[in-house]
């Protein structure tokens, strides 16, 4: 065998961990769908993968970069990816992978009508999904470089110097969990030994295609960890960075500092690790230093921030660059983390006020930036001297403008009292109002707010857009799709409605431009998960709410029935989370201004009739600190700014609130101080976990655990819904608990909608006969 190569000082080099997938115009989406239509064929896909690929790499060699990623690009999701690389596929899907593999990775991903898809959850704090892997102590790993060896070959043939990207072994097992029938107490770390050795090989495959080097992405180890956990780091390291028939490893993490990863990490023979050196990472440099640097090693520093989209402060970073040319052997810039977490490219956007334009950074810019801040490094500063200029007078701009501050939004702020996030009146009092006024059966269904957006619906908001109808043509094709939202919720059986929500086009895009400090990009699109983007608005001042957003349509809707219709929002927390929130004041202010701004709205729509109001906070697990030490902080001002916005309704209009697809556990006594009256969380691929967490809490109010997987395409029966229903039965009491599905229905098609929430309905009815009977 060959020895493996050792780094050697050299000039600084740029690079990144990971780039936007969908293409310039979500040419990936389009691709995907297609196929799952029938309309592209499996070659067509494979094609637009390689051009967007090939275009990818491109632009990154063309901004300047020495090193790409490859291995990074997915159809689906890359943890997903790392599953099919590792043989990892789930008994159920077996069947599927072997008949085709590719139809047989998009089952794991979305589950077919017969079979149950894999666990979707949040990224770490991002609001990126990932699919969770299903292991047990019968797991059998099987080792396939293919995808990885085959995309590291293409971009070496197009004259790149790739550097594959691999999910590393310790954070794939930290993010698994117990597949469907073994023990919830089983700790999928245990299979550390049986994996690294299918690590082993497939890094050796790696280095017989010609990888220099190779990234294992480590993200976990940036949260709190034990020691046991610890000694597992070092020994998969000890043992993958003991061979020789291996590529240099470079450990990759991001998000966060390492902490006590950090130096076993440091003593582990691999070659070279990449930490985040940004304020969300504030303490890795004294920790480095702390720790003896990393002499012998390659440093990776991620100084421009991947999940921002303000400009650098070049300065500010070449001071950080400096002091850690010191610490390593040698060092090279990058962003902080995958720039899968932002917009491809600011210069698309052409409506966007000039002024702040020029403090923007996507992707594209990011790459600039940080080949700016590798020559500087690199040939000392005269030779950016144009570039440092201009950098501080977009940084003057921005620090020096009105458009950021509004005198009369902080004052507001400033006289904020702990009464006004307080309701009038405490839940055991509320809950009896409410029962009285709304006189909902036991058991009630409801939806969580959204309904399909059709495609003639998008085709009115594209013809209102390009000047083909007017104004009130499209609020006529609004009030059509009302209608027949309505009217089929009435028919099917809910008890409380929605109006289905036709008029907007994302949950917090929808309320940002109807916000002043907010602005809309018309390129920014983000992946979410799979084939959903979508397009985060950009916080960049203070901010108000000049008129009411939802009311019209709600009480419109509300005129159509008998039955309570739900007034719709999103949360302070939320929307701060799926933007691109302003770096130049705390969150917590941020959030405030926001609370206070939806709070006219709640005003408003209780005024207005509404009696019963939703304001969604799916985010707030996901922006959750990763270490424990920062929780409480951020939950301070995100259980405050919630009861800000529903602290001055009357006791007996009801508060809802809704979260998804996340990990809620460990933020029981969180959802608990929000002090909403009915919360609707996701629950069907988890098979109703949340509701023995909340049960576990002692959670006194109600709650409506999710029946009906709105991910992926299957339809419930009615007795898997009644059967999920007599699950949550066993932690909350009938008469705390609602039927509902575990998201919106905005990604869904109408009839498969139609069909399962008749079903959902059927099978409330069938409970709540069993409880009459005294047979559930």
């Amino acid at each position: 065998m060959t020895p493996t190569p050792k780094p050697t000082a050299a000039a600084a080099r740029a690079t990144v961990y990971g780039y936007p997938r969908q293409g310039p115009d979500r040419e990936l989406k389009k691709a995907v769908e297609g196929y799952w239509k029938g309309r592209v064929s499996a070659d067509a896909l494979h094609g637009t993968a390689a051009d967007l690929r090939r275009s990818n790499w491109r632009r990154l060699a063309d901004a300047g970069l020495h090193e790409v990623p490859s291995g990074d690009f997915s159809y689906y999701d890359h943890v997903l990816d790392t599953s099919v690389m590792v043989g990892a596929v789930p008994e159920r899907h077996r069947a599927a992978v072997v008949a085709d593999a590719l139809d047989g990775y998009f089952t794991m991903a979305r589950g077919t009508q017969d079979i149950a898809p894999l666990e979707m959850t949040k990224w770490f704090d991002t609001n990126y999904h990932y699919l969770v892997p299903e292991l047990g102590p019968d797991t059998v790993f099987s080792p396939d470089s293919t995808k990885q060896v085959a995309e590291f070959k293409e971009a070496f043939s197009l004259g790149h110097t790739p550097r594959p990207v691999l999910v590393g072994p310790v954070t794939y097992l930290l993010l698994a969990k117990p597949a469907p029938g073994v023990a919830a107490e089983f700790e999928p770390l245990t299979l550390l030994d049986r994996l690294l050795p299918v690590y082993a090989e497939i890094l050796a495959d790696l280095r017989a295609a010609g990888a220099e080097w190779v990234q294992l992405d480590e993200p976990a180890l940036v949260q709190d960890r034990t020691p046991a956990e610890l000694d597992a780091v070092a020994r998969a390291y000890r043992e993958l960075g003991g061979r020789t028939d291996r590529p240099q490893l470079l450990i990759a993490s991001y998000f966060d500092r390492l902490g006590d990863a950090l130096p076993v990490l440091a003593k582990s023979p691999v070659e070279g690790l990449a930490l985040d050196f940004t304020e969300s990472a504030a303490g890795n440099l004294e920790d480095l230093a702390a720790a003896g640097g990393l002499p012998g090693k390659r440093l990776v520093a991620g100084v421009v921030n991947g999940r921002n989209i303000w400009i650098n402060d070049y300065e500010k970073s070449l001071a950080t660059l400096g002091t850690l040319l010191g610490l390593a052997e040698r060092v090279d810039v990058a962003a902080s983390c995958s720039l899968l977490h932002v917009p491809l490219d600011a210069a698309a956007e052409q409506d966007i006020d000039p002024q702040i334009a020029r403090w923007l950074s996507f992707a594209q810019q990011k790459t600039a930036e940080i080949a700016v801040l590798a020559r500087g490094l690199a040939d000392g500063t005269d030779a950016i001297t144009a570039e440092l200029a201009a950098n501080r007078a977009d940084l003057k701009s921005r620090s020096g403008s009105a458009l950021t501050r509004d005198s009369a939004v902080r004052t507001r702020t400033a006289a904020v009292t702990d009464a006004d996030g307080r309701r009038s009146q405490p839940y055991p009092e509320r809950t009896v109002a409410q029962r009285a006024h709304l006189g909902l059966p036991l058991l009630p269904t409801t939806t969580i707010g959204s309904f399909p957006q059709t495609t003639e619906l998008r085709t009115a908001r594209a013809d209102l857009r390009a000047g083909r109808i007017d104004a009130a043509g499209y609020e006529q094709r609004i009030k059509e799709e009302i209608r027949e939202v309505v009217s089929f919720q009435e028919k099917a059986g809910l008890d409380v409605l929605v109006h289905g929500e036709p008029e907007r086009n994302d949950m917090v895009q929808y309320f940002a431009e109807r916000l002043t400090g907010y602005l809309a990009t018309q390129h920014g699109w983000v992946q979410s998960y799979g084939t959903r983007y979508v397009r985060p608005p950009v916080l960049a001042g203070d901010i108000s709410r000049p008129e009411p957003m939802t009311v019209r349509w709600t009480t419109y809707a509300q005129s159509l029935t008998e039955r309570p219709v739900k007034g719709m929002l999103t949360g302070p927390v939320t929307m701060l989370a799926w933007s691109f929130v302003r770096d130049d004041q705390p969150l917590g202010d941020t959030a405030r201004q926001v609370a206070l701004a939806l709070r006219d709205e709640v005003n408003d729509l209780e005024s207005a009739g509404t009696s019963v109001i939703q304001v969604d906070e799916p985010a707030l697990r996901e922006t959750l600190p990763l270490r424990t030490a920062d929780h409480a902080a951020y939950l301070d001002w995100a259980t405050e700014s919630f009861r800000l916005t529903t602290g001055g309704v009357r006791p007996d209009t009801q508060i809802h609130t809704h979260m998804c697809y996340a990990e809620f556990g460990d933020i029981v006594q969180a959802i608990d101080d929000l002090d909403a009256d009915v919360i609707s969380l996701e629950a069907a691929r988890s098979h109703m976990q949340v509701a023995h967490e909340l049960a576990e809490h002692g959670y006194p109010r109600e709650a409506g655990p999710g029946v009906y997987d709105i991910h992926s395409p299957r339809v419930p029966s009615t007795e898997e819904a009644a059967a999920l229903l007599r699950t949550g039965l066993e932690a909350i009491p009938a008469e705390r608990l609602w039927v509902n599905p575990d998201c919106g229905l905005k990604t869904r098609g109408w009839p498969e909608t139609r069909t399962s929430l008749e079903n959902l309905v059927a099978a409330a009815r069938e409970i709540r006969a069993g409880l009459a009977s005294g047979n559930d």
